[in-house]
């Protein structure tokens, strides 16, 4: 039997190192689909529910396994269904392949059934590559090339196929003009900035008294570096989010998160810091970052465009972390005067109290923020987590210790809502035999997380350790917009759109086969964790919690303030509760703290 496009496709993705395709079939990738039952196995296909959860999937892969993931969909309104995905995967730089069908050539051009103009739709997403198969001969350089530059560029490319060509015999490039011949393999090069640049960042490093560290992503794999560098500087260390589990928590330079969700360590840390030193992060908010002026600035960054971009750095480093901090690292003096590092430890160690003290306040009927704190000390080692977006990331960039070994992400720049499901997924299709645990609002376990349960339904028995945790926070609002209306705008809740129907999450999962728990009580949350975190199969937690209880920014500024107020002043519905839960977790600043233990006593 002669071999087809398809097979050739699935044979030449396996040379590439592909194991795993998510996807959902259609007949615009019928012989796709077809090669891959004829392949015995040769690559996993992984069936989700909604092809934006295997956009999300090929993410969550990249993400947490540095290998390029792969998501497949037929023509029409497949291919546009993954859009939402890959623009996750685009703007936080991962590197994902689309694989999706086309009307046959005999058609395109003639209004044919779910024919869209899909060069011109992936034309931003995928605008590094996007292209049709035209010719059967085509299909290795297609793919080759496809991969090697999502590699290269760490995005998004695109590879469409007309459904006819599918089944075609395949034939290699002939050996003749216009025929073009590609091949396997890539390795990353080594990226070192000039040894020049690099001691005029050491004499900067030097020279600075106050020196803060911001990490992102593009720092995971420069762990111990980072640690060096701040060790020798003396400085403190701030996490963008999508670098929350570059370093663990309890390093006591660690600041934890920056921005809006982000800790009043890291707001200090900038605000009072001479010296920036940025190194793999693409962190947007200018506002949080020191005054133009303030401070001297470098950064490091792989990416020579996302250099210079943030703040007005001195000195812009184009190289890989890992290898341009081990090239700094014998350039940098220790500082003997520790006080900045002492003064940041000291504003760590208050901190993490205050944090305790939100967590302890009573709320109806139950604080999201205990949750969270109780849950992290309970934390199986190396797990994987994964944050949708809204109030969970608030809570998941804040309360949650991460450890070493942990991995832990979300959708960092498009801050899309949906991911947290499918993120835990694929971190489970990776790592079958580690805990996997998704925090997820009621709004995206509505809009496509209750989907997903049964694509966990559908594959959980396959896992050589089938333990994973959804936690639901079920507080039927759309709770940070609704927060954004009053404090970005002044306006009081808009109910029409922000109440979110009830729903029975942990039944609903009892319903699918897997375990449910729900929690409405104070004084069950840490007997419901551990029990969730005990159970030997997928486990849905629904935890009943207060929508008044206040997502508060590091800083408060006199516009917000004035907004909120305002927002009361015109009548929303939840204020009394709002003013007595925000003024709660506001003067945990200023008192004695009550932590758990002080709780339990009063009690």
């Amino acid at each position: 039997m002669s071999k087809t496009v398809g097979d050739y496709l699935i044979q030449r993705l396996h040379a590439w190192n592909i194991s795993r395709i998510f996807g959902f079939p259609g007949d615009g990738i019928n012989g796709l689909m077809g090669a891959l039952n004829r392949s015995d196995n040769l690559i996993d296909f992984v069936q989700v529910r909604h092809e934006e959860n295997a956009a999300f999937m090929a993410c969550a892969h990249a993400k947490f396994t540095g290998e390029v993931g792969i998501c497949m969909a037929t023509s029409g309104p497949g291919a546009i269904h993954l859009l939402n995905g890959l623009y996750d995967a685009k703007l936080d730089h991962q590197p994902v392949v689309a694989i999706v069908g086309q009307s046959a050539t005999t058609a395109m051009g003639g209004d044919f059934q779910q024919e869209v103009d899909l060069n011109s739709l992936y034309k931003d997403v995928a605008h590094e590559y996007v292209h049709t198969l035209m010719d059967p001969s085509q299909t290795r350089t297609l793919v080759d090339r496809a991969i090697r530059i999502a590699k290269i560029e760490r995005t998004v490319t695109c590879i469409i196929i007309p459904n006819n060509l599918q089944d075609e015999k395949y034939e290699e490039p002939a050996r003749m003009h216009n025929s073009i011949h590609t091949s396997l393999h890539f390795s990353y090069p080594q990226i070192i900035p000039a040894q020049s640049d690099l001691k005029k960042a050491a004499n900067i490093l030097n020279e600075g008294k106050k020196v803060a560290m911001l990490i992102g992503a593009g720092a995971y794999n420069a762990a111990d570096e980072v640690m060096q560098v701040a060790e020798l500087l003396g400085a403190g260390v701030a996490k963008a989010l999508l670098g929350k589990d570059v370093l663990p928590d309890d390093l006591p330079y660690v600041t934890g998160a920056i921005g809006l969700l982000g800790t009043k360590p890291s707001w200090d840390l900038m605000m009072d810091c001479d010296t920036l030193f940025m190194v793999g992060s693409s962190f947007p908010y200018s506002e949080f970052l020191p005054k133009e002026g303030q401070a001297r600035g470098i950064q490091i960054d792989i990416n020579g465009k996302m250099l210079g971009i943030r703040y007005p750095m001195e000195l812009n480093l184009q190289g890989d972390s890992r290898e341009t901090l081990s090239a700094l690292i014998p350039l940098l003096k220790r500082k003997e005067d520790r006080s900045w590092r002492e003064e940041i430890e000291k504003n760590i160690k208050e901190w993490w109290k205050v944090i305790e003290a939100r967590a302890m306040n009573s709320a109806n009927p139950i604080n999201p923020q205990r949750i969270f704190w109780e849950l992290s000390s309970r934390l199986p080692d190396n797990c994987i987590l994964s944050s949708d977006s809204g109030t969970s990331a608030d809570w998941f960039a804040r309360d949650l210790k991460i450890r070493k070994g942990m991995r832990a992400s979300l959708s960092g720049n498009l801050a899309t809502m949906c991911p947290g499901v499918p993120y835990a997924t694929a971190a489970k299709f990776a790592y079958p035999d580690r805990v996997s645990i998704a925090l997820v609002g009621d709004g995206a376990m509505q809009m496509l997380g209750n989907n997903g349960l049964i694509t966990i339904s559908k594959y959980w028995k396959k896992w050589s350790n089938p333990r994973m945790m959804i936690v639901v926070l079920n507080n039927r609002d759309l709770n940070q917009v609704t927060w954004e209306q009053r404090v970005m705008e002044g306006d009081p809740k808009f109910e029409v759109s922000q109440d979110v129907p009830d729903f029975p999450y942990a039944e609903y999962a009892k319903m699918l086969g897997l375990d449910g728990i729900k929690v409405d009580k104070e004084e069950n949350i840490i007997d419901a964790i551990e029990t969730a975190l005990a159970c030997n199969k997928p486990v849905v937690l629904e935890a009943y919690t207060d929508p008044s209880v206040p997502p508060l920014p590091p800083h408060i500024s006199f516009k917000q303030a004035k907004a909120f107020m305002s927002s009361m002043v015109k009548g929303d519905e939840n204020t009394w509760d709002m003013i007595k839960q925000s003024w709660k977790d506001v003067i945990e600043n200023f008192i004695p703290h009550k932590t758990k233990e002080t709780s339990e006593a009063v009690s």
